[in-house]
C-alpha cells in the first residue's frame, strides 16, 4: 500500500475515532422516530438560534420520543461550536413552571463550556431571540456513584461545590406560549447562558453535610435589582421538594440514552424563580439566605 494512501486511512480512521468519542461523551445518540426534525430542519433551527432571531415552533404533534430524537441532532450540533460538554441542566423542575409549559414532569438539556460566564459577566439584554434570566444554582459532580444517588442525601455525599448560578435561557421559537414540555425538550431546554458564582466547597463531615442538606432544602432565594428591590424568588424546596431530587431525577433520565454524570460535571437544578425578560441597564443578583457561605451571584444586561 502506497505509504500516502495509509496515511489517509490511518487519519481518517482517528477521525472516526475522535468523532465517536466527542458523541459518546458529548451528545447522546438517539434512533429516528416519525416526528423528529430532520437534518435540514435542524440546521435551520441552529441557523436561527445562531442569529438570535425567533425559530420556527416545533411540530404541535411532537411526543416526547420525538423530542428527545430532535434534542440529541441539535446537541450534537451544539457540541460542535459552543465548547466541551460541561454538564447538564433539569429544567421544568419548579411546579410553577411546569403549570406555565402544561406539563408534570421535568426535562434535561446539555451545557457546554462556551454558555458559562463568570460572576459579574456584563450581557446583551437581547442576547437571544426570546431570552430570559432566572435564579438557579448548580452543583458539580464529584464522583461517578452520583448517578446511582436516590436520595438529596445521597446526591450531597457525591459532589464537591454548591455553585451560586443565574441562568440564562432562551426560548428562542416565535411563540413560546405554544411551548410544551416536548417542545421545551427539543430545544435543548433553552440553554444559552448562565453566570457562575463562587463555588461553596461540600463539608468532608457528615454533620457539616447534614446541615448543608437542610439548609439548601429550608433557604430563601432572592433575585434583586442595583437597589435591593424584589425581581422574584422562592424556596430550595421550590424545585422538586429539595434542589437535589433534581440530580436524583437526572441521573435516571440519562440512562435511557446512554448518558451519565462525570465527574468534574456541573448540573443546572431549575428555576428558583419566575422566567423574566432582561433589559438594558438591568443589575441582577441572587442572594440564598439561610445557605452560610454561599456568596451572591450577579449579572448585568446592557
Amino acid at each position: 500500500m502506497p505509504r500516502s494512501h495509509a496515511f489517509h486511512l490511518a487519519a481518517v480512521a482517528a477521525t472516526a475515532a475522535l468523532l465517536a468519542g466527542c458523541a459518546s461523551t458529548s451528545a447522546p445518540v438517539v434512533a429516528d422516530t416519525p416526528g423528529c426534525l430532520g437534518g435540514v430542519e435542524v440546521n435551520r433551527l441552529l441557523a436561527d438560534i445562531n442569529a438570535r432571531r425567533p425559530a420556527a415552533n416545533l411540530p404541535e404533534g411532537l411526543t416526547m420520543a420525538d423530542a428527545a430524537c430532535t434534542r440529541s441532532k441539535l446537541q450534537q450540533r451544539l457540541a460542535g461550536q459552543a465548547g466541551r460538554l460541561a454538564g447538564y441542566k433539569a429544567g421544568l423542575t419548579n411546579p410553577a413552571v411546569q403549570k406555565r409549559f402544561n406539563t408534570d414532569q421535568p426535562v434535561w438539556g446539555a451545557l457546554y463550556t462556551d454558555m458559562l460566564l463568570n460572576d459579574g459577566a456584563i450581557v446583551d439584554a437581547a442576547f437571544g431571540a426570546r431570552p430570559l434570566y432566572e435564579a438557579d444554582l448548580l452543583v458539580r459532580v464529584k464522583d461517578a456513584a452520583i448517578n446511582q444517588a436516590a436520595t438529596p442525601a445521597e446526591v450531597l455525599a457525591h459532589v464537591d461545590q454548591i455553585i451560586p448560578f443565574i441562568e440564562l435561557p432562551d426560548l428562542m421559537v416565535e411563540s413560546p406560549p405554544k411551548l410544551n414540555g416536548a417542545g421545551i425538550s427539543a430545544i435543548n431546554v433553552g440553554a444559552r447562558l448562565g453566570v457562575r458564582g463562587a463555588p461553596l466547597p461540600v463539608p468532608q463531615d457528615a454533620a457539616g453535610r447534614a446541615a448543608l442538606l437542610d439548609q439548601l432544602r429550608d433557604m430563601n432565594v432572592r433575585l434583586v435589582d442595583a437597589q435591593g428591590a424584589a425581581l422574584g424568588g422562592g424556596k430550595g424546596s421550590d424545585v422538586l421538594g429539595h434542589p437535589l431530587n433534581a440530580v436524583v431525577w437526572l441521573a435516571q433520565a440519562l440512562k435511557p440514552v446512554g448518558a451519565s454524570l462525570r465527574p468534574g460535571q456541573v448540573v443546572s437544578l431549575g428555576s428558583f424563580s419566575a422566567l423574566l425578560p432582561p433589559k438594558p441597564g438591568l443589575k441582577a443578583t441572587v442572594h440564598y439566605d439561610g445557605v452560610p457561605g454561599l456568596q451572591p451571584v450577579t449579572v448585568t444586561f446592557r
